[in-house]
């Protein structure tokens, strides 16, 4: 390392930087993050006295030692209600081994240490308003790390140093006993053999040489190459302070700081995350950018830094113009890395990973709204804003110019390469790889913009302003199932009495008469899915069919998702195309796409590990296909997948639609949470966001062009206002009016259960859209039915008798496609 070192102390400092940033680029892309977090200073008293540090301070007449525990709540639900996800405990070193008031108060709180209490209100902290301890006690054993652990999401200690000379007498750490390297060296590896998420960093302008700061990050380098657990590195640069030894201290230039946060990264490698504090840098702090830093670290909205109250924090459109000028993008993440929290059951106790995805998204940032499908929460203001900009005035052969600055309104902040070629790309009919579809899912800021952008367009070139919909009934003729998929709220069994409705199965006449009244109502469909009763076999499904079409011989029966085709084959013997031509026969006329959910075998181990594989999912379309029946497609996503899961899903639907070419559409379905066994046991994050839902029916769009051309918004999942914003990220179609919604009300959707034409049109118009109603293969209905799906007659209340009554038995055996195929 000597030689390296020596080559970064005469680098350039140009040409040092600009390596950073290629490097940076390497590992973060266009992204830079941030922390929204409150400062919370539990005790400012401190064992140790470093001579340029006004945050610890003596005892002071009339003052508590100690914050109260309703203070640092106060706090706390103050970050909360202004959308911060971090709190940081920072406090002074053990008191209590210096100040007899330290240990006295901390007795009559009924606690023997400092740590004792830090773990009490970090874990009313997490209990009361969910946010996220980071914890910083100072020198810490392997003990107290793993006893933080069960109630802080990550910790931390500066180095600061790695030079025992700055502790020698006249130097700034003399007196502080925990400011030896090798104590605060020893804390960070006892971190990593703890398994802690765990920041640490270096202090510059204490009186330490550059060959020094090289040598603390080397020893930063090798702890947290060994245990991988050191999640950022904060360079930090020494400000002044009035009323301490080092008040007349020099303060190290800016050029200084960008040297040492350069050399970091080029020390430390591309995928490290690299933070600087903004506000100690003041308004020079956006060139802290140009030394390939991708952090700004904690940034609040409610406390000062009470480290440095003299340096107030940038505001947020501050950072994130700051951030926008350099080709940048800006993003709220947890107080833990991405990284750590795609592995929780490594990095995290399992009460806090529960709490982190509640406040996680798709790639393990924070999330950016309360928004939630299938709740009435409005869509964000924020995200209808920038996909406004992105829609408006585009021009129609050139989406991104060369260059990457957006077009037709004006240039703009520039989209990411990444972006930029995937987008380009998709205007050359090119088709796009997994990682080009990624990223595109992925897209914030002008990306985003940029994606939603291309998609309206392509959406206006492929379909025009016509919005269609299908006037269509739900028939969930029971919700039995013997399958356990962690999603499902509405599948009913002895396990499920917590859930909503009691078990029931709709006979075959019940059946016949919801669909002759639908048809009088204007309907040119039923949609018939069930759980999967175990009495159930392949003539089940044949009898509904042909009990349908004798009835009613002109409506289109839209019937059985995979699992159950795939089961009524199973169950009878019989090939699946053999079993497809018998279903058609008897009158089924298309499939919908469901029981697909994210066709991924790594998530489906998850969240439905006895269902249907990824390959038979796609090998019972392909059948349907080859059949003469046409099939929907769907992708239930939010809960525990990540967009890459996301892009694999489409181009697994582009491939098999360019072999078979028999799917009609795309239906994105974002997870509805609420009632959701995997959610309700902690295992699964409460849905997507809004903005990655608008992603998902973008990029839809874009990476299924020109293999499927209709992508449908799901106002179920939601509601109208969500499902007409849809309609402006690429989305054509707005679905069916249903007449009865089952699943996603099981699931706790606060939407109703029918949208009527009139609704539906009256959305449609307000967009400057125009509507059309359509049968299920996109054709013209019937004007006379039409005609009658206007001024509907009220729906006569659906007979759900309990399932005894239809006094079904099971076989001995079950057929359970994906654990025959684990096996």
């Amino acid at each position: 390392m000597a030689a390296a070192a020596s080559e970064l102390l005469d680098a350039v400092p140009d040409e040092l930087c600009a390596e950073a940033r290629r490097l940076r680029t390497e590992g973060h892309g266009p992204l830079v993050t941030y922390s929204p977090k409150v400062f919370v200073p539990l005790t400012k008293l401190c064992r140790d006295v470093c001579h340029y540090c006004t945050f610890a301070r003596p005892p002071r007449r009339g003052e508590r030692a100690y914050m109260s525990e309703e203070e640092v709540l106060d706090v706390a639900r103050a970050g909360a209600a202004a959308g911060c996800h971090e709190a940081l405990f920072t406090l002074g070193d053990k008191p209590e081994l210096r100040y007899r008031v330290a240990r006295e108060e901390l007795r009559a709180l009924g606690c023997e240490t400092t740590l004792e209490y830090l773990a009490r209100c970090a874990s009313l902290v997490v209990e009361e308003t969910g946010l996220l301890p980071h914890v910083n006690p100072g020198v810490l054993t392997y003990e107290d790390l793993r006893s933080l652990r069960t109630v802080s999401a990550s910790q931390g200690v500066m180095l600061e140093t790695a030079s025992a000379r700055l502790s020698e007498r006249g130097g700034p750490h003399f007196g502080s006993p925990d400011k030896l390297p090798t104590r605060r060296l020893a804390t960070i590896a006892a971190a990593g053999e703890a398994r802690v998420p765990f920041t640490t960093g270096i202090l510059i302008g204490i009186g330490e040489t550059r060959a020094e700061r090289i040598e603390a990050l080397v020893a930063i380098r090798e702890l947290g190459e060994r245990y991988g657990h050191v999640q950022e590195v904060i360079v930090q640069n020494f400000r002044a302070k009035p009323g301490t030894r080092m008040a007349d201290a020099p303060e190290p230039p800016l050029e200084e700081l960008l040297w040492t946060a350069a050399a970091a990264r080029v020390v430390l490698g591309a995928s490290w995350n690299i933070q600087v504090p903004p506000n100690l840098s003041y308004a020079d702090f956006p060139r802290l950018l140009d030394a390939g830093i991708n952090d700004w670290g904690g940034v609040s909205p409610v406390t000062i830094d009470h480290v440095n109250p003299e340096a107030p924090w940038p505001e947020l459109e501050a950072l994130r113009i700051a951030t926008e000028s350099r080709g940048l993008t800006l993003a709220p993440r947890l107080c833990i890395y991405p990284e750590y929290v795609a592995e929780p059951e490594r990095w995290l106790d399992p009460a806090i990973a529960e709490q982190v995805r509640l406040v996680a998204d798709a790639d393990g940032l924070g999330r950016e709204d309360t928004w939630a499908a299938g709740t009435d929460v409005l869509p964000p203001a924020v995200v209808i804003q920038a996909l406004a900009r992105g829609t408006q005035d585009l021009l129609p052969d050139s989406i991104v110019s060369a260059s990457g600055a957006r077009v037709g309104n004006g240039t703009g902040p520039k989209v990411s390469q990444q972006v930029r070629v995937a987008l380009q790309k998709v205007r050359a009919e090119v088709e796009l790889a997994e990682d080009d579809v990624t990223a595109l899912l992925q897209a914030r800021g002008p990306d985003f913009e940029a994606v939603v952008g291309a998609a309206d367009e392509l959406r206006r070139e492929v379909c025009g302003d016509t919005v269609t919909y299908v006037v269509t009934r739900n028939i969930n003729y029971t919700n039995v199932c013997y399958f356990r998929c962690g999603f499902c709220a509405f599948s009913k069994g002895r396990l499920a009495a917590n859930l909503r409705g009691r078990p029931y199965l709709v006979p075959l006449d019940e059946i016949v008469r919801r669909t002759e009244e639908a048809w009088q109502r204007g309907a040119v469909e039923v949609c018939l899915q069930g759980g999967i009763h175990p009495a159930f076999t392949g003539e089940t499904y044949l009898e509904i069919c042909l009990a349908i079409k004798e009835a009613v011989p002109e409506i289109h029966v839209h019937a059985f998702s995979a699992l159950e085709v795939w089961q009524g084959a199973a169950t009878l013997g019989e090939p699946l195309l053999d079993y497809l031509d018998r279903l058609r026969e008897a009158g089924l006329a298309s499939l919908p796409g469901t029981a697909a959910e994210v066709l991924d075998d790594e998530v489906r181990r998850i969240i439905c590990p006895d269902k249907l594989t990824t390959a038979q999912w796609l090998d019972v379309h392909d059948s349907a296909h080859r059949a003469g029946l046409r099939s929907t497609t769907t992708l239930m996503f939010g809960h525990v997948d990540a967009p890459r899961h996301w892009a694999r899903h489409l181009l697994r639907l582009r491939d098999q639609q360019r072999r078979s070419g028999g799917f009609t559409e795309l239906v994105p379905l974002p997870f509805v949470h609420m009632e959701a066994p995997i959610f309700l046991k902690g295992r699964a994050r409460p849905g997507p966001t809004f903005r990655e839902t608008m992603l998902v029916h973008a990029v839809g769009r874009l990476a299924l062009h020109p293999w499927i051309t209709n992508i449908q918004a799901s106002w179920v999942k939601l509601g109208l206002e969500g499902a007409t914003v849809a309609l402006r990220a690429g989305a054509n179609d707005l679905g069916g009016t249903l007449m009865n919604e089952s699943i996603s009300r099981a699931a706790g959707a606060e939407h109703g259960q029918e949208l009527p034409p009139e609704r539906m049109e009256a959305g449609i118009r307000a967009l400057g859209r125009m509507p059309r109603q359509r049968t299920t293969l996109y054709g013209v209905p019937d004007p006379a039915q039409v005609e009658r799906a206007f001024g509907a007659a009220p729906l006569a209340e659906p007979l759900n008798p309990d399932v005894s009554d239809a006094g079904l038995s099971a076989p001995p055996r079950l057929v359970r496609p994906g654990l025959a195929a684990a096996r």
